[in-house]
């Protein structure tokens, strides 16, 4: 049942330790032998044995079941997940959803655009897809400049991303992809956002190379596609995160990315520092496409 996601983790570990190894964070408590949860529940998803430790231990940092339950998330739902990476959220979402009664969308990145991206997919692939007995029947689509849409028109609940509004930025495409969520959803349904939070007084660059975006320009980007913002939440803020990394966020847990040897960075880089501040600030918005108008009345023959 494990074993694609066995495959994922060492991939990943393997990326880990090309970028200088995992970072010691804050494991997890244990959830005690007494305390029952309810199965299908979303605390039941977040304690699953499925989920790899390494993932477990990021909980304190990504706070899943605060962040979903903000989104409104519900288990019913049919869900569009952008760009899930390596899977953090769809070990969570994926079972919690199967047992619900609802449905998964998997927007990946287009495995055409590079040799990377398709070992991304494939991954993917093999770690959940291959896994409806644990994940449920996960539909693959693609998120890209070029790609025709992230599910059918209308067809989501909820649309989420977590953390890749700056790629979409440096490909040049963020205004279709948050076009594409709007078509995606039913009118009323949910756009979820989390992403790494630039300073409000910072200048934003548009291609975001240092992976951090400004609230009120991924604002703008939903504003424009038709959304409306209904609330902001600070539970994934991290006031020890200045955003000003030689390197940007990714010198931060988890990735740790260090200065290269030789580099006036490299001479006075401090590891500890980096797990210190722990990972990014960032914000967690939540948008809705209006509902459609009331139809108004007929009119009435003439009598």
């Amino acid at each position: 049942m494990k074993s694609g996601h066995f495959l994922l983790s060492l991939a990943v570990l393997g990326l880990a330790a090309a970028c200088g190894g995992e970072p010691p964070v804050p494991v997890a408590p244990a959830i005690p032998e007494a305390t029952k949860i309810a199965e299908g529940s979303l605390e039941w998803a977040v304690a699953g044995s499925w989920r790899l430790e390494k993932e477990r231990a990021r909980d304190s940092y990504r706070h899943p079941i605060e962040t979903l339950k903000f989104f409104g998330v519900k288990p019913s739902d049919t869900v569009v997940e952008i760009a899930p990476g390596g899977g953090w959220y769809t070990a969570i979402l994926g079972p919690w959803l199967m047992k619900g009664g609802g449905h998964l969308y998997a927007a990946n990145v287009d495995p055409e655009a590079s040799e990377g991206a398709r070992t991304n997919v494939d991954n993917y692939k093999a770690a959940f897809v291959d896994h409806p007995e644990t994940y449920g029947d996960i539909k693959l689509t693609v998120g890209s400049r070029t790609s025709p849409g992230l599910a059918p028109d209308g067809s989501a609940d909820a649309v989420l991303t977590f953390r890749n509004v700056h790629n979409w930025m440096a490909g040049g495409y963020a205004d279709k992809i948050f076009a594409d969520a709007f078509r995606a959803l039913k009118p009323g349904g949910v756009l979820g956002v989390e992403e790494h939070r630039l300073p409000s007084a910072r200048d934003q660059d548009l291609t975001a190379s240092n992976g951090y975006v400004l609230e009120s320009y991924v604002v703008q980007l939903a504003q424009d596609a038709g959304f409306v913002l209904e609330e902001s939440s600070e539970i994934n803020a991290n006031p020890k995160d200045t955003a000003d990394h030689p390197l940007g966020v990714w010198m931060l847990p988890p990735t740790l990315d260090k200065p290269k040897a030789g580099t006036p960075e490299a001479a006075t880089y401090d590891e500890a520092k980096y797990k210190a501040i722990g990972e990014s600030d960032r914000m967690t918005l939540r948008f809705r496409k209006p509902a459609a108008p009331a139809a108004a009345p007929a009119t009435p023959p003439p009598g």
